[in-house]
């Protein structure tokens, strides 16, 4: 089962405009200098189960100041099997964009037949592992330069 560390109800630096943040648990990455290590163990945080599937839509739809969501981690696509039917809930009960913070690149994604489906229901993917040498604090929603913020959507305009 999916785990998840917390949940930002309303911020504005994990993608454009006001986002609900769903931080999950599990990453096999382990960037050096990650800003979020605790969510290496994917047993970390509290099960997401289909109550709290069900509570964090609602509040998504009760929030009418919201632009969107975000799932971020450790790494959403840490277990593609338990992942892929999570988002496809967001997606379709929501009607909201969706960002998804990843350490794998698009064209790995891509390549694998486990988790190229997740990528039906993102809109931004922000790809690749974080690299503390390329870190620049002055870069918008990436914590690294090597790090690539890709449309993969046309819902709404992505700044360079």
């Amino acid at each position: 089962m999916l785990h998840y560390l917390y949940t930002y109800p309303e911020t504005i630096v994990d993608g454009e405009g006001i986002r609900f943040s769903i931080y999950l648990a599990g990453c096999s990455h382990r960037c050096k200098g990650c800003h979020n290590p605790e969510s290496w163990n994917p047993s970390a945080g509290f099960p997401l189960t289909e109550t709290a599937i069900k509570t964090m839509i609602d509040q998504i739809n009760a929030n009418p100041l919201l632009d969107g969501i975000t799932f971020s981690g450790g790494d959403p696509f840490y277990n593609p099997k338990e992942f892929l039917p999570v988002i496809r809930k967001f997606h379709e009960y929501t009607k909201l964009n969706i960002w998804c913070y990843t350490g794998y690149t698009y064209e790995t994604l891509l390549a694998d037949p486990l988790r190229r489906p997740i990528l039906d229901y993102i809109d931004v993917l922000v790809d690749g592992k974080f690299e503390q040498a390329l870190y620049s604090p002055y870069l918008e929603f990436r914590g690294s330069s090597n790090q690539r913020i890709l449309k993969l959507k046309d819902k709404f305009n992505i700044s360079p």
